[in-house]
């Protein structure tokens, strides 16, 4: 509880005036909070080997713009890099690494919508929609980004229609990509929809039949809607069946045809 302070005694209202407000303590905090310490060393934006389609795009002095306006940083498996709720104040450009999107639906359940793969924006949908992010995101393994300052960002997107149309098309896919896959799931049964989900990893994720599914099995079922138990029954049935090879979590896919079959019958 606090206490109250008489406004005769001087001591006291020396210490109120000197006070940092709430705002400034919040800010404080909530900056400590979401950014990490920046890397040592930042690679200048016209050096990086690891631009997005729209950053290739940009003018050299453009290029310097963005260099100006953005910090480094990395964070480890786990690590929740934007909170659901959150105030959207940078564009977070994923340089590498996997991230997921997801919600908290009721009861505090997760709903993951989709793997973010290395290249891409982090929360463009809450940038043009509303100032506070619509989704949360973390990372599914060791991973480095880039925080750029929301409003050249932006100014960017006015002034160059090259910029522009490459974000728009950023969005416009993986939007048609999440659509479908909702659609897809929404009319399958188990069988289908975890078939669904190892040709997303494969096709959409990784573009390889060999891969690693960078999380756990629960995590695989918040992503397609369905159990735990589920999840692990199927996936045991389509390694008994010769469809799928399994090692924890390495995953080959021995016949895809068959594979596209379950999918489709679901």
């Amino acid at each position: 509880m606090l206490n109250i302070i008489s406004y005769s005694d001087k001591y006291h209202t020396n210490l109120l005036n000197n006070a940092p407000s709430l705002q400034e303590v919040f800010t404080v905090k909530y900056s400590a909070l979401m950014f990490p310490d920046p890397l040592p060393y930042k690679t200048p934006c016209r050096d990086c080997k690891e631009k997005s389609c729209a950053a290739a795009v940009l003018a050299p002095a453009e290029l310097d713009l963005v260099n100006e306006n953005s910090r480094e940083a990395e964070f480890k498996k786990g690590d929740i890099i934007i909170h659901e709720g959150s105030l959207n104040s940078n564009i977070i450009y994923l340089k590498s690494g996997l991230v997921k999107e997801y919600v908290r639906t009721s009861g505090d359940k997760e709903q993951i919508l989709q793997i973010v793969k290395k290249h891409s924006y982090l929360g463009l949908p809450s940038l043009f929609g509303d100032k506070v992010n619509h989704y949360s995101y973390a990372a599914l393994e060791d991973i480095k980004v880039c925080y750029i300052d929301i409003a050249m960002f932006k100014k960017l997107i006015k002034k160059n229609g090259d910029f522009a149309y490459e974000i728009l098309v950023s969005v416009s896919r993986d939007s048609l990509n999440n659509f479908h896959r909702f659609m897809s799931q929404s009319q399958k049964k188990t069988y289908g929809k975890v078939a669904d989900a190892i040709l997303y990893f494969s096709r959409i994720i990784y573009e390889n039949n060999e891969f690693e599914i960078p999380f756990t099995r629960q995590e695989l079922a918040d992503l397609i809607g369905i159990s735990r138990e589920s999840a692990s029954r199927v996936l045991l049935k389509l390694k008994e069946d010769g469809i799928l090879s399994i090692d924890e979590r390495l995953v080959k896919i021995n016949d895809l045809d068959l594979l596209h079959q379950i999918s489709r019958n679901g």
